[in-house]
């Protein structure tokens, strides 16, 4: 692997645990703008649970050493998670602005998965 390839790897890898460990942490305290947020979209506030829980496992799985196919999944999950937050956002009329988070952490993902080290694929 490329030493440009592995700074890559690591600077989307980096930012999107950032990203995915501050929201899920919100999540799972379910602030009050978070559990406003969810009703807005049509979600109910537990469900907050669920995603900061995904995404606190998601994060540790593909930090750790090995488990390449918990990996795999792991970025299968915050995929899903983030298109589908687009999405929602897409289908009740969100301005622009809402757009922003789960489409840094989406293309963060996929940079991350793409530039992976052989070791880290299965």
């Amino acid at each position: 692997m490329k030493k440009r390839d592995r700074i890559i790897y690591w600077v989307a890898t980096i930012w999107l645990s950032l990203g995915m460990v501050s929201t899920g942490i919100v999540q799972l305290v379910q602030m009050d703008e978070e559990v406003q947020k969810m009703n807005a979209l049509g979600y109910p506030s537990y469900f907050l649970a669920i995603i900061g829980i995904w995404k606190l496992l998601g994060v540790v799985a593909i930090l750790a050493p090995k488990l390449p196919l918990i990996k795999e999944w792991a970025y299968a999950g915050f995929f899903f998670l983030m298109s589908g937050a687009i999405f929602t956002h897409f289908a009740v009329g969100d301005v622009a602005a809402e757009y922003f988070g789960p489409s840094l952490l989406l293309i963060l993902t996929i940079v991350s998965w793409y530039f992976r080290p052989a070791n880290r694929k299965p």
